[in-house]
């Protein structure tokens, strides 16, 4: 029985040992990386100094007519609050909003209509197809609809503002936009998630990716000159390039085949030789930064399902739908592989997670037997120490960058609410493969989206 016990051990030990080293190696990469980036965005700090100010943009009284669009889908609930809400807190002369709807969704159109019945800023758009399509089949209705009212009215848009029904639109931004559009082909805010006190966990670790994705990753992005990906809520597009776009597709600027069109738009600006500009502005000089504000998903399952459609648009089909950039351009390849590194990543994970579960049973056995358990070796102690400390850095700059958005509570909720983050991404990955795999065999990509709420006090932080 003893030896039964002894090849049993001996078995465990292999897996332990080598599930270990696979995602030993797997952390060490990533984590370099994303030192890397760390690195890059210290240096950029310390050249460039503090971002500019709203005292930096004042209202342009001929600036230019703002074209804001919005795609809504079973966004009844949230629709009208935020109408009411961008049309009383806009700060801008001219601009209009067009908002798409489908046929088959009478509630949202609805409250589109109540709206528009009261404000002549706001265009009801209802497209010929019954929902859902995909988003950007939507823009490029809404698209079709902003140039025949240039032609009826006699004149053209300046820009294109992409929103989503739930944002908390900020007063100043279409100043910003207004300001940057002509010297950027595109122009794009940072997004602030709220969080929704009865979902710290689920709706709290959107806040701490954001808080890190555009509080550093994409100032060292910009910093980089890389390709600058657009988050399709608070970013401006010009209007004359959305038009060379729609040469290019048959009078569709964006892709509806696309499950992420907003972050393959911005590389195609950049493909197309323009600017894209990453813009940080404080809303005061040491103030926050002008930014979207929107409640993401509070519960698990809706989590899963947008994170499930992020890897695929981006992770996924990004291989093969935006490809990669000129050979040489070795910031954009490393920018994008970063983007797309997130199923490697989950594997690497799932390892990870693997290895600690074998290990504790190879303990439990080792001490049960009566073996001692075999020592690790210098290198895989030493590659442990180097991954520990990297753990421990990539922690403390979330918890940074968590704090300067949210204050010192939810810093320290960040550290948590980092296992949350790892669990959500893991089933989404699953979930991705299997979706992804049915769209290779032809199936048609919809509209995944999820439910939405408006904040009761836009105020609140």
């Amino acid at each position: 029985m003893s030896g039964d016990w002894a090849n049993i051990l001996a078995v465990v030990d292999v897996v332990a040992r080598e599930t270990m080293l696979f995602a030993a190696i797997g952390l060490l990469i990533g984590g370099i990386d994303d030192l890397a980036i760390d690195l890059v965005y210290a240096r950029h700090r310390l050249r460039r100094g503090s971002p500019p100010s709203l005292d930096d943009f004042p209202v342009c009284a001929d600036g230019g007519r703002i074209a804001i669009f919005v795609a809504a889908w079973e966004e009844a609930e949230v629709i009208g609050p935020m109408l009411r809400t961008a049309l009383a807190r806009i700060d801008h002369p001219d601009y209009r909003i067009y908002v798409g709807t489908y046929p088959n969704d009478r509630a949202t159109t609805l409250a589109v209509s109540k709206v528009a019945e009261c404000d002549a800023r706001v265009r009801p758009i209802i497209g010929d197809k019954a929902g859902p399509t995909t988003k950007a089949d939507c823009l490029n209705t809404i698209w079709r609809a902003l140039l025949r009212d240039e032609a009826a009215e006699g004149w053209t848009a300046k820009a294109v503002v992409l929103h989503d029904a739930e944002d908390v639109v900020h007063p100043a931004e279409l100043r910003i936009f207004d300001a940057l559009i002509g010297r950027h082909l595109a122009v794009q805010l940072p997004v602030h998630p709220l969080i929704d006190r009865r979902s710290r966990f689920v709706s709290g670790h959107y806040a701490d990716e954001f808080a890190e994705a555009h509080g550093k990753t994409l100032v060292a992005r910009q910093a980089l000159g890389a390709g600058l990906p657009l988050a399709g809520v608070g970013c401006a597009i010009e209007r004359t390039c959305l038009g060379r776009l729609a040469d290019l597709r048959r009078n569709a600027p964006f892709d509806a085949d696309s499950l992420t069109e907003d972050y393959e738009l911005g590389l195609h600006i950049a493909a197309l030789g323009g600017s894209g500009v990453f813009a940080r502005v404080a809303e005061w000089p040491g103030g926050p930064p002008v930014s979207v504000r929107a409640y993401f998903p509070t519960r698990l399952e809706a989590a899963v399902r947008q994170k499930t459609r992020w890897m695929i648009g981006i992770a996924l089909a990004g291989w093969d739908r935006v490809g990669w950039s000129r050979a040489r351009d070795w910031r954009d390849h490393w920018m994008r592989m970063r983007d797309r590194r997130a199923p490697i990543a989950v594997l690497v994970l799932v390892a990870a997670y693997l290895a600690l579960l074998v290990w504790a049973a190879s303990a439990i056995l080792h001490w049960t037997i009566g073996i001692a358990p075999h020592a690790l070796s210098p290198a895989m102690g030493t590659l442990l120490t180097i991954n520990s400390a990297l753990l421990v850095w990539r922690l403390a700059v979330r918890a940074a960058f968590t704090w300067r958005a949210y204050g010192w509570r939810q810093a320290c909720l960040s550290l948590p609410r980092a296992v949350v983050g790892n669990f959500i991404a893991l089933v989404a990955a699953q979930r991705a493969l299997f979706r992804y795999t049915a769209m290779l065999r032809g199936a048609t990509p919809t509209w995944d989206k999820t439910a939405h709420i408006f904040p009761d006090d836009i105020e609140r932080p």
